[in-house]
């Protein structure tokens, strides 16, 4: 919403002025924003937990599928980042490739690139070969007697190369996991918050039809305050609280926090900035599209809204 967009700064301000606590006290910003928040999402993910960073909200996101699952096994695709904790690091093969290699927990599914990829846009079915690609992983790991527990990715990888998964991947991939009796989870933490344009999330644009079991938000939703997010749905939830071990964040939720949220929210309604992110994103990829056709090296443009890749090549 931009950088120190006045509203934002007045609701961190006036927040600051009256109160700002753990979350052991309770506090209506907390709810409201929850509230609000929900109303942007599909009505089964309806539980959510704040935390501090998206690093924070994918740990999380992790205890939960495990939780829920019984099971151990994260499946990631190639490049991806979701974080810098060490349980993240684990699940990032663009971080541990350089550290201490994959651990035995972890499966690596190809990009689902139809530009660079396996599978090409010439391909008489690119999303089932892609999605075959996971059913496979999960088939070996099978053999190996191990388990799944969740399909983790971000709805548009970013880290590697601004990829725009083929329409009906996700919903595929998500039926594979499902019958292993994993979850999906989609990192929105990037991607999130109507940077796409047409859609709030970026999930959306697999279709209508999809819904992930878990989404983690981060940097977009306090814009630039350390506020992040998990949802999930009531089952998920309920298997997490069971343990008997609460779940606690000092500072996730707490009241200044929320009410930036809130105010992040109100500006991107006000200013109507997911038709904006439309706008300037599809009048950036017809400049980019006529750059590509004078040189050469610009082998693809890729994007939505204004997530967008322009790929180089020799």
């Amino acid at each position: 919403v931009g950088h120190c967009h006045p509203d934002i700064v007045k609701a961190s301000h006036e927040q600051n002025q009256l109160l700002n606590t753990n979350s052991r006290y309770l506090h209506d910003n907390l709810v409201d924003y929850a509230e609000r928040l929900s109303k942007k999402l599909p009505a089964k993910l309806c539980v959510f937990y704040f935390l501090n960073s998206g690093s924070e909200a994918n740990d999380l996101a992790l205890r939960l599928a495990r939780q829920y699952t019984k099971h151990e096994d994260v499946i990631v695709l190639d490049h991806a980042y979701h974080g810098h904790l060490t349980s993240l690091i684990d699940i990032s093969p663009y971080k541990f490739r350089n550290l201490e290699g994959q651990k035995e927990w972890v499966h690596v599914a190809p990009v689902p690139d139809t530009y660079r990829g396996l599978y090409r846009e010439d391909h008489e079915d690119s999303v089932t070969a892609y999605a075959n690609e996971v059913k496979n992983i999960i088939e070996q790991a099978h053999k190996r007697g191990r388990k799944m527990a969740a399909f983790f990715v971000e709805s548009l990888p970013s880290v590697g190369g601004q990829i725009i998964p083929p329409a009906g991947y996700f919903q595929k991939v998500a039926e594979h996991m499902h019958k292993a009796g994993g979850v999906f989870i989609a990192d929105e933490i990037q991607v999130g918050f109507g940077r796409v344009g047409k859609h709030f999330w970026a999930f959306q644009l697999q279709g209508e039809d999809f819904i992930p079991d878990i989404v983690t938000m981060g940097k977009p939703i306090g814009n630039g305050h350390p506020i992040a997010c998990v949802a999930t749905t009531k089952e998920i939830a309920e298997a997490f609280a069971a343990t008997g071990v609460e779940y606690f964040n000092t500072f996730g939720g707490n009241p200044v926090s929320c009410a930036i949220g809130l105010a992040v929210l109100d500006v991107i309604e006000k200013e109507h900035l997911q038709a904006h992110a439309t706008e300037v994103g599809n009048f950036l990829m017809k400049l980019l599209k006529e750059q590509k056709i004078k040189h050469p090296i610009i082998g693809d443009v890729r994007g939505s809204g204004l997530f967008i890749g322009v790929d180089l090549i020799k």
